[in-house]
């Protein structure tokens, strides 16, 4: 099945786009999507930490994947 994936701040950075489609298996978790994306993508290994989104909304992680979803792989921010 097709998800749509959204980068932000240092991850457009990394993986050189904002955003692209991602062939997963059905009922994939957002944990296991996190290993997808380390394992196919090895630069974001380089970040510490960043929040999944799906759907616009912030996960745990336990959540799985329906066709069509969309993930934001969103980094750490800060500011002043």
């Amino acid at each position: 099945m097709k998800v749509q994936v959204l980068f932000f701040g240092v991850t457009t950075d990394l993986m050189k786009l904002s955003e692209m489609t991602l062939e997963v298996n059905v009922g994939l978790s957002i944990n296991d999507f996190r290993k997808l994306l380390h394992e196919k993508y090895p630069q974001l290994e380089n970040l510490s930490s960043y929040a999944i989104a799906l759907n616009e909304e912030y996960t745990s992680g336990d959540e799985s994947l329906s066709e069509g979803d969309v993930v934001a792989v969103i980094p750490p921010v800060s500011g002043g």
